[in-house]
Order: C-alpha cells, then sequence, then structure tokens
C-alpha cells in the first residue's frame, strides 16, 4: 500500500520564522550593483510581485525539502501454516433422538450436530477440512478442501439413513487415517463425533488402537447424549491413543462449547513479515527552490529590488 508523508515534518515549523522576518527584519541596505544603470534609472521604481513570490517559492520548496516527502510502499510476505482436519460424523439410526438442543426440542441430534459443525467450518481460516460420514459404513461426504462454502453446501446435503443405521467407529477412523496419512500437512487433527457404541466394524479395536497410536494424527473424541448411549471409557481410550482429548455433551450447549474448546487448542499459525520500500521525493522541492532562489537573485540584481 503506498503511503504520502513527510519524515520530518518539524521543518515546516521554520516559516515561523521567516514569517516573522519578513515583517520585523526588512532588508536595510539597497542593491547596490547595476548592470543596466542608465536603463533602470529611466524605469519606474514601482516594485514588482515577482521576486515576492520567487522568495516564498523558493523557501517554503526548501523547507519541503528539509520535511524530505516520501512515498512508503509496504508489503507484507504472510506465511499461513493451516491444519488438515477430518470431522467424522455418526449418522446412525440414534442420532435421530430429539431433544438434544433445549430451545428446539423438536431438532434431531442429527441436525443439531450439523449447525454445530458448520460454526466450526467457519470459525477455521487456514485450514483444509474434510468430511466422513458413517453408520453401518464410513464414507467420504468431502475430501480435504479450503472451499468453506462448498463444505457448508456438503454438510447441509448429509441425512440420517445413507450410510446405514448401526456404527462403525473404528471404520470411520480408519476411513480419516488412512485419508490424512496422504496428507503433506504438519499438523494433521481427526475429529470424532458419535452417540453409540460400535457395533458394526470390521476393524477391530487392537488394529485401530495400532493405527492410531503409530499416526502423528492428534484424535479429538466427542460422545453426546447420556453416558448410557456411548462407550466413554472406549472414546477416552482412542482419545489417549491419539494425543487429544475426549469430551461429552448433554446439550447443544455444551457441545458448542467443546468445539470452541478444540478450536482454541488447534489454532493456526500465522507468521507475518513487513517489508517497507521508500521513494524518497525530496530532490523535486529542491530544484525548485534552487531555481526560485536563483531567478529571485537574478531580478533583485537586474532590477535592483531591494526585499
Amino acid at each position: 500500500m503506498n503511503q504520502f508523508s513527510f519524515e520530518y515534518p518539524i521543518a515546516f515549523a521554520l516559516l515561523i520564522l521567516f514569517f516573522v522576518c519578513a515583517k520585523w527584519c526588512p532588508a536595510r541596505t539597497m542593491a547596490i550593483y547595476f548592470p543596466h544603470l542608465k536603463a533602470l534609472m529611466s524605469m519606474s521604481r514601482s516594485r514588482s510581485r515577482l521576486p515576492a513570490i520567487l522568495k516564498w517559492v523558493g523557501i517554503v520548496s526548501l523547507l519541503t525539502a528539509l520535511a524530505s516527502p516520501v512515498i512508503t510502499d509496504e508489503y507484507k510476505n504472510i506465511k499461513k501454516h493451516g491444519r488438515d482436519i477430518m470431522l467424522i460424523i455418526d449418522s446412525s439410526d440414534s442420532m435421530r433422538q430429539r431433544g438434544f438442543d433445549p430451545s428446539d426440542p423438536y431438532k434431531s441430534k442429527f441436525d443439531v450436530v450439523k449447525e454445530v459443525v458448520n460454526q466450526f467450518i467457519e470459525r477455521r481460516k487456514n485450514d483444509r477440512i474434510g468430511l466422513i460420514n458413517f453408520a453401518n459404513i464410513a464414507f467420504v461426504a468431502s475430501p480435504l478442501t479450503f472451499e468453506k462454502k462448498f463444505l457448508h453446501q456438503i454438510v447441509d446435503m448429509q441425512r440420517l439413513g445413507i450410510a446405514g443405521k448401526r456404527t462403525a467407529i473404528n471404520d470411520a477412523l480408519l476411513q480419516s487415517y488412512n485419508i490424512l496419512s496422504k496428507s503433506d500437512a504438519k499438523s494433521k487433527v481427526a475429529i470424532l463425533l458419535t452417540d453409540g457404541i460400535d457395533n458394526s466394524s470390521r476393524i477391530t479395536p487392537e488394529e485401530i488402537m495400532s493405527v492410531i497410536s503409530k499416526n502423528p494424527v492428534k484424535l479429538y473424541t466427542i460422545g453426546i447424549g447420556s453416558y448410557r448411549d456411548f462407550d466413554a471409557p472406549y472414546l477416552k481410550a482412542l482419545a489417549k491413543a491419539g494425543h487429544g482429548k475426549f469430551y461429552s455433551a448433554e446439550n447443544k450447549q455444551q457441545l458448542q462449547g467443546i468445539y470452541k474448546d478444540i478450536d482454541k487448542l488447534e489454532t493456526s499459525k500465522i507468521k507475518s513479515k513487513s517489508v517497507v520500500k521508500k521513494q524518497y521525493l525530496y530532490i523535486y522541492p529542491l530544484f525548485i527552490a534552487i531555481l526560485s532562489i536563483l531567478f529571485f537573485i537574478y531580478i533583485r540584481t537586474a532590477k535592483g529590488v531591494d526585499r
């Protein structure tokens, strides 16, 4: 962005001195050198305004040069280190349960989850986000992408029952880790949300634990509903193996708080470096000042102007 400024604007304060001098310190001597004396003697002694104009143009231009006018160009080199995040959402039949949102008891758990997930996506500024929908099977609803509008549309399109009615947590995790293993991001995060107990996976708990513990992906697990609905000890064990954290939510407000907490824990890094380029313009007013003073001296000398 280009900005015009003066490096030493205090120089303009000297104008006060020149104004005071012009009023109280007038020149007391007449010109003593007359190269065209005969011609001058026949001319009127009335003073021309031109010398005064040249004098003040010279003074103002000189002070402008002293103030050092400059155009500043600032360039910001911003490096954004985002994360790759896989959102793993349970769409099994138990997510039809209502009453999870006290303000709207007719909404199903799944509808509330979609709202909260959309809010989380909107807050992530520099990350790629993907979505896994799972029930009997796990499928990739969205690959990792920066396109928020696309993600919002995909989340809104998700429906209960499209992946079955049962719960395959381990298969969904394996699908997510397969995607993140191909990512070049330095930081990778998986967020699993479920309200049930795994009863449909082909992958055993031992196998998925081995995958999680050997992978650099950080895993957060969220159980929603009452503790009777989901397997809290298993979700805790998954989060521990994934160097993450286990959460539980009994209502929409608590779930929003969980995603906000994860948002804070997984803040993206932004490094910026400013490069400033300055273009000094003092040469232009200095040139005008020199010309004005030279013409002023010439006219004063030629015509015998005394100030």
